[in-house]
């Protein structure tokens, strides 16, 4: 099975996620240049953390033009894992891969801390090694995460099962104090209708090592790698 991480100009987390498939998963892993539609191979695109095309206009707003989301587009509707991570999550909205939007945070502040974020499904290939309640210490880092979407689109999410994680308490409660953003109904990612699209605002790839703070994060690459391995 091999990885590949998109590199668009102003991305800040590829090494980070790269680090994570080379070196604790052992996994094969190349990067993906932004102006190119070829995606070498790839059983699994990951779109890591930054500020593709440095945020102009709005997050995500231009990387959903460029060549390679072209190409993950028809990857994704194939069946092939994404995984979009902080800035990747707010690419996948802007393109269309996920619905909704990523927002100014509510209290327009850039926020970088350890959350908590409640697991609500282990039905999909990010979240197989995880079970339903459970709660994860991820960091956060981003000043747009304050998740929106219309009333018609959160009653499908729920309905379909696709809210892959909310804000919590450590004890699993999920309060508007634990919310660090606003986001509505405290999500923190989302599944696409398929399941085999992730967004997160949170980061797994700073929180996949303990001398990181927390090695949480490695459950959803792990669960990536299960998911594959299966198939």
């Amino acid at each position: 099975m091999k990885f590949g991480v998109i590199v668009f100009p102003g991305s800040n987390c590829d090494q980070d996620t790269y680090n994570v498939i080379a070196e604790i998963a052992r996994q094969p892993v190349s990067f993906l240049w932004h102006d190119s539609e070829d995606l070498a191979g790839v059983d699994a695109v990951l779109v890591p953390g930054g500020f593709a095309y440095g945020d102009y206009l709005r997050t995500g707003a231009i990387a959903r033009f460029s060549p390679v989301m072209q190409a993950v587009k028809k990857f994704a509707d194939g069946g092939g894992l994404v995984l979009g991570i902080c800035n990747g999550f707010q690419i996948l909205t802007e393109s269309g891969l996920l619905p909704g939007a990523l927002m100014r945070n509510a209290g327009l502040k850039y926020i970088c801390k350890q959350v908590h974020i409640r697991v609500e499904t282990a039905n999909s290939p990010f979240t197989n090694q995880l079970s339903k309640g459970d709660v994860l210490q991820i960091p956060i880092g981003h000043m747009e995460g304050n998740y929106f979407c219309t009333p018609e689109e959160l009653d499908l999410l729920q309905a379909e099962d696709r809210i892959a994680f909310r804000y919590s308490t450590a004890a699993g409660e999920i309060t508007s104090e634990a919310n660090p953003n606003g986001s509505l109904s405290n999500i923190a990612g989302i599944l696409g209708a398929k399941r085999n699209v992730l967004g997160m605002m949170p980061h797994p790839d700073r929180s996949s090592e303990k001398l990181l703070g927390s090695a949480d994060g490695w459950k959803i690459f792990s669960s990536m790698i299960e998911a594959m391995a299966a198939r």
